[in-house]
């Protein structure tokens, strides 16, 4: 038969991608009730783009497929091309709504929500209809647990067609945890636990001086942390301390390890939390973050109230940590090594299997962890050394391919750099905006003072940013390997 013929199992993934188009068609009925509320703007815009959606949906589900077999290449290549669909198909009420982007624009807005990379083209948010602000934070929502891994949790069926090679492809970190027996268990339980964080985010949000609407579309991009919101100057906005309190403690809940919260309220009690050495570690970079950087403060002399050593340097670095990018003050004007310590809470990310983008904690361990054994091993060459993660040893392939991926991570981050040169950014802009990008942190050029926004990046330079988005979203195997020669052979 055709599909057993085939390399690849083509026809199964179109019905796939259909069926997640039909998803996607759905989601986007959601902004139409803004356009009703915000006098018809957009509402037509959500309408057409819902429908072509849902028809391409349809078209793709009624392909014929010989077989239902998915093996672990139709999963690599299953989740790329989705990611990939989803925007094309997202990015379509940027071009259809009362102030157009161009194509480039539209597709790296789309790829940056779905990514939860929180980059912008925007100089200004004046003009952005209700709808469209959803859409963003929607988007953001959407792909902060997974696309794929909602599709598994809503069509069970899959759990037999290639589930656990579309789940361990989309979710990130170095092992993947099936909290049930099932897949599909395993997908309703991550997603189910992701719709009440963030309805306990919204109604928290509610209880401060946001209004429902911006309640809502911040807690959406909050927990997904993503980084969107409803205003230029971010959650610097409202100036207000419970709201900073609120949006950290849910950006950090956002960084943690959601299989770790699930098996902690399935079993109730919170000595699994308290001994994981990864969320240990998490806390302690926080806390030694925050310490070192009210000293920097102090020091430089850039503490001007209590709220600037206390919440804002708090929320800083959560928000840098866990790759969301929100922002309360201006901090460009608080010095280089205050930046440098940023950087470096954006290289580290939060932990694995959370929505945080980032090299990951896990991963971070792992290479000191091995660091350390080499250098004892420098003199003691017969001593046995091994790496412990969550009072488990780490197999030799797992430290190999950790450090293999933090490798490639900085060699991606110099690569595009690079290319971005060629578009006339200075060299420092288009290293740490490569950087911002891969990382899933968002921040625009205009921390190094190339400009507010990416809308100055050149066409070109925008679509090798969407790129690293991906790449970074999807933690860099599941992309590169469609470039090896070998994963299209037999």
């Amino acid at each position: 038969m055709e599909g057993e013929r085939s390399i690849v199992n083509w026809r199964m993934l179109l019905r796939v991608i259909g069926w997640l188009l039909m998803v996607e068609s759905a989601f986007m009925c959601l902004p139409v009730i803004c356009g009703i509320a915000d006098g018809g703007r957009d509402l037509l815009t959500f309408l057409f783009c819902s429908l072509v959606t849902f028809g391409a949906g349809l078209g793709f589900t009624t392909i014929k497929a010989y077989s239902s077999y998915m093996g672990k290449r139709e999963g690599f290549l299953l989740t790329a091309v989705t990611w990939i669909v989803f925007s094309i198909f997202g990015m379509q009420p940027f071009l259809w709504c009362d102030h157009p982007f161009s194509i480039s624009d539209a597709f790296f807005e789309a790829m940056s929500g779905f990514t939860t990379t929180g980059a912008s083209i925007l100089a200004s948010y004046d003009h952005l209809s209700l709808s469209i602000h959803l859409w963003r934070c929607l988007m953001q929502w959407i792909g902060g647990m997974g696309i794929i891994l909602f599709t598994l949790a809503i069509i069970p069926k899959l759990n037999h067609s290639g589930g656990m090679q579309m789940f361990n492809a989309e979710v990130t970190g170095i092992t993947h945890d099936k909290i049930r027996p099932r897949i599909s268990q395993t997908a309703k339980s991550l997603w189910l636990t992701y719709f009440f964080m963030t309805l306990a985010c919204f109604l928290f949000l509610l209880m401060g001086p946001m209004n429902g609407f911006e309640s809502l579309c911040h807690a959406l991009s909050c927990l997904s942390t993503g980084g969107y919101s409803t205003q230029y100057q971010s959650v610097g906005a409202w100036n207000s301390v419970y709201i900073k309190i609120v949006i950290t403690v849910f950006m950090f809940l956002g960084g943690t390890n959601f299989a770790l919260i699930i098996n902690s309220i399935f079993k109730r009690t919170g000595r699994i939390i308290w001994s994981n050495s990864v969320f240990k570690v998490y806390v302690f970079v926080i806390l030694a973050a925050f310490v070192v950087l009210d000293l920097a403060l102090a020091f430089g002399g850039y503490v001007t109230s209590w709220q600037t050593v206390t919440i804002d340097s708090l929320f800083m670095v959560v928000s840098f940590l866990t790759s969301t990018g929100y922002t309360v003050v201006n901090f460009e004007t608080w010095g280089h090594f205050i930046l440098v310590i940023f950087i470096g809470l954006m290289f580290s990310g939060a932990c694995a299997g959370s929505t945080s983008g980032g090299a990951k904690l896990d991963r971070m361990i792992i290479l000191l962890q091995n660091c350390r054994n080499e250098l004892i091993r420098a003199f003691h060459p017969n001593s046995i050394q091994s790496v412990h993660l969550n009072h488990k040893t780490v197999v030799p392939e797992i430290v190999n391919k950790g450090v293999a991926f933090l490798c490639i991570y900085v060699l991606i981050i110099v690569v595009g750099g690079s290319i971005l040169t060629l578009f006339g950014i200075p060299l420092v802009d288009a290293f740490f905006s490569a950087f911002s990008c891969i990382s899933n942190t968002g921040l625009g050029a205009g921390v190094t003072g190339y400009g507010e926004s990416f809308e100055f990046i050149h066409d070109a330079g925008k679509w090798i940013l969407a790129l690293l988005m991906l790449i970074g979203r999807l933690e860099i195997y599941t992309i590169l390997v469609l470039f090896i020669p070998s994963f299209w052979r037999r």
